[in-house]
C-alpha cells in the first residue's frame, strides 16, 4: 500500500488510510530514503516538536517502507487487542510505503523504491490517493478504482484511466512497477473541495472499505465511523450559518442524486477524476478552495 502527502492526498485521506494500517499491523521499518536527495526543504519544511519529557526534536520529510515482522504469518494479537488488529489470509503479507511526495529526482527516487520492493519480493502494489472534487459531504464518498494491468482489470472488473496530462509521483511509480513485472492498482477517493483544509475521516473510511474488499483482509475501523459522523455534523453546522454555502451544497446533492445515484457509476467517477487532474495541471497543490462562502477552484494517487 502506497500513499504520499501532498498533491495526491486531499483531506489527508490516503495517508490517513495507510497510517491506520501501520498502527494496526505488526510492521517494522525496512527501508528509508535519504531526505537530502529528494526534498526541497523550502517547499517541504522540517518540523520541530517537544516530547513528553520536554525534549525537542526535528522531523524531516521522508518516505519510509514498512514490512511485516514475520512475512507470510498472520499476526496473532493479544486477546484484549483482538478487535483492533488486521486479520485475514493476507494480513501477514502487507507492506506499506508512507511519506511525502519528493520535490526532485523522481527517477532516482522511483528506482530506489522499486529496488526495495523487489528485494522484499512484493507481488502487487496498491496506490491510494484522494482528490478535491465537486461532491457533497452528505453523500457516500465516491471511489474510483483503476489499473493499467490488463489481468488486474479482468480479475476485478475495473477500468483503465484514460487521463492524459500532468501527473504525480504515484503515476511514475506505477509505470515503473509495471515495467518490472509488479502489477498495480489505484484507488482514489473524492473529497468535497469546500472543506479542503480539514482532514476527512469519512474519505479515510471509504478507502479502507474498498481496500478491505480488494485485498481480502478485515480491517478494524476503530473510531473512524464516529469520527466520520462528527466530521459530517461539523460541516452541517458551518453550512447552517452560511446560506450561500448551504445552497451550494444543496446543488451538489441534487447533482449527485440525479446523475450518480447512491452508488456512483464508474464512468461518472472516472470523469470526475480526469476533470480534477486537468484542473490541477497548473501545478498548484490543491489547497485553494472554499473562501468567503464561495466555491473555489477544485483541487488529487497507490501497496
Amino acid at each position: 500500500m502506497v500513499a504520499f502527502e501532498g498533491w495526491n492526498d486531499a483531506g489527508e485521506a490516503a495517508t490517513g488510510a495507510v497510517s491506520t494500517l501501520k498502527d494496526l499491523l505488526g510492521v517494522t521499518q525496512i527501508a528509508e530514503v535519504d531526505p537530502e536527495l529528494y526534498f526541497d526543504y523550502q517547499f517541504n519544511r522540517p518540523t520541530i516538536s517537544t516530547n513528553d519529557e520536554g525534549g525537542r526534536s526535528i522531523e524531516w520529510p521522508d518516505a519510509v517502507m514498512y514490512g511485516p515482522i514475520a512475512p507470510g504469518v498472520e499476526p496473532v494479537p493479544l486477546a484484549e487487542d483482538a478487535e483492533l488488529a488486521v486479520s485475514g489470509t493476507n494480513a501477514g503479507n502487507i507492506y506499506l510505503l508512507l511519506g511525502t511526495e519528493p520535490s526532485r529526482s523522481w527517477k532516482s527516487f522511483t528506482a530506489e523504491i522499486l529496488d526495495s520492493a523487489l528485494a522484499a519480493d512484493i507481488s502487487g502494489v496498491v496506490f491510494l490517493g484522494a482528490m478535491l472534487a465537486d461532491v457533497p459531504h452528505t453523500r457516500p464518498i465516491s471511489i474510483f478504482v483503476s489499473s493499467d494491468n490488463p489481468e488486474v482489470r479482468k480479475e476485478l472488473h475495473i477500468e483503465r484511466s484514460n487521463y492524459e496530462g500532468p501527473i504525480g509521483i504515484l503515476s511514475v511509480l506505477a509505470e515503473a512497477a509495471e515495467k518490472v513485472g509488479i502489477p498495480t492498482l489505484s484507488i482514489w477517493a473524492s473529497v468535497p473541495h469546500y472543506v479542503h483544509n480539514a482532514p476527512s475521516p469519512k474519505a479515510v473510511l471509504a478507502l479502507i472499505d474498498k481496500l478491505e474488499e480488494i485485498i481480502d483482509v478485515v480491517i478494524p475501523r476503530g473510531d473512524l465511523v464516529s469520527d466520520a459522523a462528527e466530521w459530517e455534523r461539523g460541516i452541517d453546522a458551518l453550512a447552517a450559518d452560511d446560506d450561500e454555502m448551504a445552497a451550494y451544497i444543496a446543488q451538489l446533492e441534487q447533482a449527485r442524486d440525479t446523475v450518480d445515484s447512491p452508488e456512483a457509476s464508474g464512468e461518472a467517477i472516472a470523469q470526475e477524476f480526469e476533470q480534477y487532474l486537468r484542473k490541477r495541471g497548473d501545478g498548484r497543490d490543491g489547497r485553494d478552495g472554499w473562501a468567503d462562502g464561495r466555491p473555489g477552484p477544485e483541487g488529487p494517487p497507490r501497496a
